[in-house]
């Protein structure tokens, strides 16, 4: 990278005002957010047209889905983090380095994930929840997006690189085309050209395709960091640090395709129905928090460039407008997606039984949305800071620790309640863990704080 367009992206990223900074940031990273969560919801969308099961297919693989971006943001999340500290400290070659290798090593997983997977598609849908019903659909689905597993994390692992690098608008082009692309596709595959099901795989998977080249011939614009096999050096050293910085989004998707599976599994006692209007609600909850995400994401090269540049005063300043902002949204979200619940879930599925499900877990997930961004920003700032044993907690708290046990639980005693009433039970439980681990992290930010005055007094 040029030094001049190095130091000027530094002076601007810890001195340019803070709220401005966030969301000049946040507003690009808000549309690639949303268009990567479009790209199940899409295909939920354009699936449903077809029949309840292919509906419930799409939300039964939803779970590997999940798994593939869970890897994807583990390498991006766990070397963006590095490189936007390195940033921050002026420490250019260790940035240079750590982005290569974040991204070959995500593509390299990819591959060594797709290859096994094919053999075994039977056996890994029927344990993804899917009925005898849906496993033709879920097969058929599965078996293409596997195959654009290494695509698909390498182009996660570039954005959020672009994102950690103060270039988010960068990342926008590239996901947003390949989101558009993926919508225009869809009814083309999947009815034009008679495909089915396993024609929205084929969309999502050539549009991801183009989403990676444009992402890639991003990356050599703006002063940003290009991607070289020359600086790919896997080393201990490297990969702890991936660990350290990706290990919170790896527990926290991770833990949400496994609570997906929990959770189709569960509802499906109750028939296909439960199954799709379960599925749907998760997406439009997905949907409308990849929002939330995509704001809090603004906040997290703000947070790293910062607190590796040690202007602490910063990093709280940042936190703060952030948490108001995204609880605004949020309880906007959660207003309309009540009074509106019955209009929206219609839209995807004319199914009365799956309509009645889906209103009736749409309402209950809402209940506690609007403080959902209090976990969510947390999160990112344990994560982007280093302080990494607090981040997997938080990380693992709401589809993990609490989701998952509540859905073993629960369903037991009040049937299909019991699923439904199971999500809002684990949002208020790690909005609690979360309060308390962003008091301890905000201490110890004023301690830094002072000790750096001290030093500063003494010399």
């Amino acid at each position: 990278m040029d030094n001049v367009k190095n130091e000027n992206k530094f002076h601007q990223m810890t001195e340019a005002p803070v709220h401005k900074l966030i969301v000049s940031l946040a507003i690009p990273t808000i549309f690639s957010m949303l268009i990567t969560s479009f790209y199940n919801t899409a295909d939920t969308f354009f699936v449903s047209k077809i029949n309840t099961s292919a509906t419930a297919a799409v939300g039964v693989t939803f779970a590997c889905m999940a798994i593939i971006q869970a890897l994807g943001f583990f390498f991006g999340h766990g070397s963006g983090n590095y490189v936007s500290r390195k940033l921050g400290a002026q420490e250019f070659n260790d940035a240079n380095i750590m982005a290569s290798t974040g991204f070959f090593l995500a593509f390299i997983t990819g591959v060594i994930l797709a290859i096994p997977t094919e053999f075994f598609l039977t056996e890994i849908v029927t344990a993804l929840g899917s009925t005898p019903t849906i496993v033709p659909y879920a097969k058929d689905y599965l078996r293409i997006i596997i195959i654009g597993a290494p695509i698909m994390m390498s182009s996660l692992v570039m954005n959020n690189q672009l994102r950690f690098q103060g270039s988010a608008a960068y990342g926008m082009v590239g996901i947003v085309s390949g989101g558009l692309l993926n919508v225009i596709l869809d009814p083309i595959f999947i009815f034009t050209f008679d495909l089915g099901i396993a024609g929205a795989a084929y969309a999502t998977v050539l549009s991801q395709c183009i989403s990676l080249i444009i992402l890639l011939f991003m990356s050599t614009k703006g002063g940003n960091i290009v991607i070289h096999w020359r600086n790919f050096h896997p080393s201990g050293f490297l990969l702890k640090e991936i660990f350290a910085g990706g290990s919170p989004s790896l527990f926290r998707q991770g833990f949400s395709s496994i609570s997906t599976i929990v959770l189709n599994v569960a509802a499906g006692v109750y028939g296909d129905a439960a199954i799709a209007g379960m599925s749907i609600v998760t997406r439009l909850i997905f949907l409308s928090g990849s929002a939330m995400i995509g704001f809090g994401q603004g906040f997290q090269p703000v947070c790293g460039f910062n607190y590796g540049a040690k202007l602490y005063s910063r990093v709280r300043e940042g936190y703060y407008f952030s948490l108001k902002t995204i609880t605004i949204f949020t309880f906007c979200v959660a207003l309309l997606g009540s009074v509106f619940a019955r209009e929206i879930i219609s839209l995807f599925r004319n199914d009365p039984e799956v309509i009645r499900i889906g209103v009736w877990a749409l309402h209950y997930q809402l209940l506690l949305f609007p403080l959902s961004g209090l976990v969510v920003l947390t999160n990112m700032t344990l994560q982007t800071t280093r302080y990494t044993k607090g981040a997997i907690l938080v990380a693992a708290s709401r589809q993990g620790l609490f989701l998952i046990p509540a859905l073993l639980i629960l369903p037991r005693f009040f049937g299909l309640a019991g699923v439904i009433w199971s999500q809002p039970c684990s949002d208020c439980l790690s909005i609690i863990m979360s309060f308390y681990f962003i008091r301890l992290f905000m201490r110890d930010l004023k301690k830094k704080e002072k000790n750096l005055e001290l030093t500063l007094q003494r010399s």
